[in-house]
Formats: C-alpha cells, sequence, structure tokens
C-alpha cells in the first residue's frame, strides 16, 4: 500500500512540472504576443515585407523592412547547419565504428565539452581568429562568413552527439547480418547504419537548426551588423536576434512593438521547426501503467 502510494505521488508530482514547464512556454508565447500587439492592431506586418529598409526611428520617413534581417536569419542559420551536419555525421560514425578504444573517451569528452563552451567564448574565439583571416581575403571580416563558420562550430556537437545516439540504437543483430553476407564495413555503414539511424540523425539537425536560428551573441559578435540582403557569404548581415539585442534597450515604445514582432516570428519559427521533430518521432506505445 505504501508503495503504490509513492507511485501515485511521483507520478502525480511528475505530472505537475510537466504542466508548469509546458506552460512557461504558453506564458513567454503569450507575452510576446502582448508586447507585438500595438504593431499588429496597427498594420505594420504588412510593412515588414513591402518596406525596404529597417529605419523604425526615423522621424521624416519611418521604414519597418524585416526581410533584410530576416534573410540574414535564414542565410547564416542555413549556411552554418550545411556546413555543421556533414561533419557532425562524420564525426558520429568515426566514434562508433572507428575510432580507438584508447581515444574514444577523449573524443566524446571533447565533444561534450564544446556543445557546453560559453557562446561568448566562441564569439570571443571569432573575433580575433576568425575576422582577421577572412579579412585578409575580402574585408571587412564580419560577415555571413565568419558567423556562419562560428555558428557551425556551436552546433556542429548537437548534431554529432545526437547522430551518435542514433547510430549506437541500430540493433546489432542488423550489423551481425551484413558482416555475415560478406559487406564491408564502410557499405555495412552506408546501406545499414545510416538509413536504420536516419530518424535520430534528422531530429538532431532539426534541433540544431533551431538553436542556430534563436543564437545572438556570436551573430552579433561576428556578423557586421549591417541590415542588407547579402550579395556574397563576405557581406555583412544583421539577423532578427542582433536586431532585438541591440536595439531593445533604447526603443520607444512603438519601436518596442515592432521588435516584440520579430521575437514573436522567431518563436512560431522554432515551433514549426519543433512541431516537425515531434511529427518524425513514432509514438511510443510501451509505456508502463
Amino acid at each position: 500500500m505504501c508503495r503504490l502510494r509513492v507511485d501515485w505521488l511521483v507520478r502525480h508530482v511528475l505530472g505537475l512540472l510537466a504542466v508548469v514547464a509546458g506552460g512557461l512556454v504558453l506564458v513567454i508565447v503569450w507575452y510576446l504576443f502582448q508586447g507585438a500587439k500595438p504593431a499588429l492592431e496597427s498594420g505594420l506586418p504588412r510593412r515588414f515585407f513591402g518596406d525596404p529598409e529597417w529605419q523604425p526611428g526615423s522621424v521624416r520617413d519611418p521604414q519597418y523592412g524585416l526581410v533584410p534581417m530576416l534573410a540574414g536569419s535564414f542565410l547564416v542559420t542555413v549556411f552554418a547547419t550545411a556546413l555543421a551536419t556533414p561533419l557532425g555525421i562524420a564525426g558520429a560514425v568515426f566514434y562508433q565504428f572507428y575510432v580507438p578504444a584508447r581515444v574514444s573517451r577523449w573524443n566524446l569528452r571533447c565533444m561534450e565539452l564544446l556543445a557546453g563552451m560559453p557562446a561568448v567564448v566562441l564569439g570571443f574565439w571569432g573575433l580575433m581568429v576568425v575576422v582577421p583571416a577572412i579579412s585578409r581575403l575580402e574585408p571587412p571580416g564580419q560577415s555571413l562568413l565568419a558567423a556562419a563558420l562560428v555558428l557551425a562550430l556551436m552546433i556542429l556537437p548537437i548534431i554529432a552527439l545526437t547522430s551518435q545516439a542514433a547510430l549506437s540504437a541500430v540493433p546489432l543483430s542488423h550489423l551481425q547480418a551484413a558482416a555475415g553476407l560478406g559487406i564491408g564495413r564502410a557499405g555495412m555503414i552506408w546501406n545499414i547504419a545510416l538509413p536504420a539511424a536516419k530518424g535520430g540523425i534528422g531530429s538532431g539537425v532539426l534541433l540544431a537548426l533551431a538553436r542556430a536560428i534563436g543564437e545572438t551573441l556570436v551573430v552579433v559578435m561576428l556578423c557586421g551588423n549591417i541590415a542588407q540582403i547579402p550579395g556574397s557569404v563576405f557581406d555583412p548581415i544583421r539577423p532578427v536576434t542582433s536586431t532585438i539585442a541591440l536595439e531593445m534597450g533604447y526603443a520607444t515604445a512603438s519601436h518596442k512593438a515592432l521588435l516584440y514582432a520579430g521575437g514573436l516570428i522567431l518563436v512560431l519559427v522554432i515551433g514549426l521547426l519543433v512541431g516537425g521533430l515531434s511529427f518524425r518521432r513514432k509514438p511510443n506505445h510501451n509505456t508502463v501503467h
């Protein structure tokens, strides 16, 4: 009887915590919506996609064009994910199938250390190392390329660790059957392991994509912060997150509502990605009651 009471108590406490966690997300979305409500009611969202520039503080001719910043967010996120995905999957394959036993723990710990690296440290390293290197090729250095390279380094461990977990979950019997048929290690990885783990790998890529969209400090330090659609990877950009971080401190009431609207757009985009991630997952019917 005592054990049943403990189980009942634990189940309800965990359920309450789950409801609180989900409720906090809804509270944040509601707060963003309330902050953006004046801009939404005034019809300014139409100008987000119609005005060519972002100059909300101009007295004579205020401009509310959000397209250059949305393009900056999209480009730096896609570029960073495109760089990190093959490297992360390759690192996971190496760890799972090729790494020598004496260095496997060291390899894993390095990835975990990189996953916990503060964004300001990566941004400072990029500012001192990556930006000067790019500037020697094409000034000014702070650019789409600089931000994407360091952002790719930031999300690389997410893809690598989730891909490694997905590969380790592939049934050993499948790999043994492939070996019994005379399939080499490379063929086994390409034809058996990766197809079987593609769901977990895809989930890791989506998580990394969502992480990259919301990153602020690294892109503020490295992107150049010019609201424009870049003509090349060496041009400066200004993502939405950078605009919110740089302008929220001095924004007036109407200006702040526009920034809330930009934040709301980012949350909705991340929500779509998380929804896609949930859709990819198969429901678990093995719950213990």
